[in-house]
């Protein structure tokens, strides 16, 4: 087994990060940055993609280990993106969900449903202490409800609604939404190549 650290402390996305994982590269040794003695890295990049590489890089640097981090977020449209690279802390609090939406959803309170779209955007990169690093992309387009409804899922899920559903993300069984999902699409794409690029 070859281990990997996942650069995050959400556990929401840790598990799911695990799920896809498992059925890609079984013979990869998952491991949290939670493990480690180290302190978050400041996300500090204006792009999802500066900020996923940043925190990957840094954790294979701190820990010598290869290392895989995400940044991802929702855009709505109607905000002019935002709030993008900012949309764990949108509401001042890192990590408030709750806090989040009901900020999101007063910015939204008079916009009509047709100008509600929004895309979940996911970079997921991977870095080896060596410097070598790959980047990839997953989006899923859709639209922000105007209340929060289902039980799964984590960040902006209970008020997104993919294009081509009737339901949000939240509501969606963890099969269906990693089969649509960003950091799903992301980690689809990059699972295939990770054996490969740390030498498992």
């Amino acid at each position: 087994m070859t281990d990997l650290v996942l650069a995050t402390r959400n556990n929401g996305k840790i598990v799911e990060v695990q799920r896809l994982l498992l059925e890609y590269a079984p013979h990869i040794n998952l491991r949290s940055v939670a493990d480690f003695n180290l302190d978050d890295v400041e996300e500090t990049g204006t792009t999802f993609e500066e900020n996923a590489l940043l925190k990957a890089s840094t954790i294979a640097r701190q820990t010598g280990l290869p290392a895989l981090a995400d940044d991802s977020g929702i855009a709505i449209d109607a905000l002019g993106g935002a709030p993008g690279v900012f949309s764990a802390r949108w509401s001042g609090v890192h990590g408030d969900d709750a806090a989040n939406i009901r900020k999101v959803l007063r910015e939204l309170e008079d916009v009509s449903d047709a100008e509600r779209g929004a895309q979940f955007v996911c970079v997921i990169a991977l870095a080896h202490p060596d410097g070598r690093h790959l980047m990839v992309r997953g989006e899923v387009a859709g639209v922000v409800r105007r209340s929060p409804i289902g039980e799964y899922g984590f960040g902006y899920d209970p008020i997104f609604q993919p294009s081509g559903f009737d339901i949000t993300t939240a509501q969606m069984d963890p099969e269906t939404k990693d089969s649509i999902s960003h950091r799903g699409k992301a980690l689809r794409e990059i699972a295939p190549k990770i054996a490969a690029f740390i030498g498992a």
